[in-house]
Order: C-alpha cells, then structure tokens, then sequence
C-alpha cells in the first residue's frame, strides 16, 4: 500500500497532463474498490488527500469539470467512512475547511470511490403530511467551538429531524411534478419548502465550522448532503 500510494502521489504531483491526471483518478478508483483498510488508511490522511487531490483544484491546473468533481466526491464520501477501522479525522478537517470556503460539492449518488458501507435514504412522502420546518433557535457558539450538552443536542436533533421530512418531501414533490404542468398547490409547498431547507443548510455550515460533539459533526455531514441533493434538483 505505501508503494502504490507513493506512486500516486507522483503521477499526481505538480502534473498538468489532464490525460494522465484522468488516469491515475482512475485507478484510485480501482484501488479503493479493491484494497483493504491498509491502503484506504494511507488515501484519507492530509499528504494525499489534502496536499495531492485537493490542490488539483487550483485554477492553474484547468482541470476539465468532470474531474473536478471526482476529487471532491472523494473527499466528501470519504469523510463519512470505511468499513472497518480508517481513521477518517484527517479527511473530515479537510472536508470541513472546503465547507467553511463555500466550496460547492456534487451529488454522490453517480460517482464511484464510495465507500462500500455509504447508504442514501429512500424519498418517499406525501406533500400534505409535512409542514415546513422553522429556523433553528439554538443559539450561536461565542468562542471558536462548541461542545453541545445532552440537551441541547436533544434540541438539534429534533430540528434535523424536521428538516430530513422536509428532504423527503420536497424530492416526492419534484418527482411527482412535471415542468409546464405543475400543481399550484404542490408548487406554493415546494417554494416555502425550498426557502426553509436554505435557511436550515445555511445554520447548519454554521454548526458545522464550530461544533465539536463527534455524533453531531457525522449527522451533520450526512444532513448537508441530502439537502445539498435536494436543492440542487429544484434548482435543475
């Protein structure tokens, strides 16, 4: 595993051939699908995910969209995990720095380099058995961090749980709607769904760059992306 993961890092190191780039991605591929956690260990740690894959994004480098995107559903899938024990810390730092940036990941539902234990939940719900769920009130950290008592994790939780139903919602709303023959009714739920899901994604990056509680951080995670998903298909 450290060869081949030393023999990456050197296709991948300061390389403006996009051909060969596309490549060596491609055979990450493979290895993850097919290594063990020796090998995954090595791929989540700062000097190759950080200091190889992420600095592919710089502007310099031109890569073409589509690779672009590869690199960030790595870093995205691999922050949530492996099977067995890969000590992910390094990654989730990495993953969440690019969220404090802004940086827009894709939707991992089509992309490879998953993780074989990484689960999306099913979208199924009738628009009228939901109502749209308020902005959260848990106050904002003074300092840097947070560590969230019992209680107040209690609180978040219940808030996330209204904003996974107003997830499930909005997709059974967008997969039941046609453009050009929309129901009014459906549309009008959808608006003020799209509007809450915004205002709750935006507290949540604020939670993310300041929570501590491990859990909460995973939760989080996993929330961001399925409204991340969502939005971007109403947006579509």
């Amino acid at each position: 595993p450290k060869d081949a993961v030393k023999a990456l890092k050197k296709k991948l190191s300061k390389n403006c051939n996009h051909k060969e780039i596309r490549l060596t991605l491609s055979l990450l591929d493979m290895c993850i699908e097919n290594c063990g956690p020796r090998f995954q260990s090595l791929v989540v740690k700062k000097d190759f995910c950080k200091d190889k894959l992420v600095k592919l994004l710089n502007p310099r480098y031109n890569l073409p969209i589509d690779m672009q995107e590869k690199i960030l559903t790595y870093i995205m899938t691999w922050a949530r995990g492996f099977q067995g024990m890969v000590d992910v810390s390094e990654v989730k730092e990495v993953y969440l720095e690019l969220l404090k940036k802004g940086v827009e990941f894709p939707s991992p539902d089509t992309s490879r380099g998953v993780p074989k234990n990484s689960s999306r939940p099913s979208a199924k719900s009738s628009p009228s058995s939901a109502n749209p769920a308020k902005r959260s009130l848990l106050p904002l950290p003074t300092g840097p961090t947070l560590l969230l008592t019992p209680e107040q994790i209690g609180k978040l939780y219940s808030e996330l749980d209204m904003a996974k139903m107003n997830v499930r919602v909005m997709s059974s709303i967008l997969k039941e709607n046609v453009p050009g023959s929309e129901n009014p009714d459906d549309m009008n739920l959808l608006q003020k769904l799209y509007k809450t899901c915004r205002m709750m994604q935006e507290r949540i990056m604020e939670l993310l760059v300041t929570v501590e509680n491990e859990d909460v951080i995973v939760e989080l995670i996993q929330i961001n992306e399925d409204l991340n998903n969502v939005l971007l298909g109403h947006e579509r």
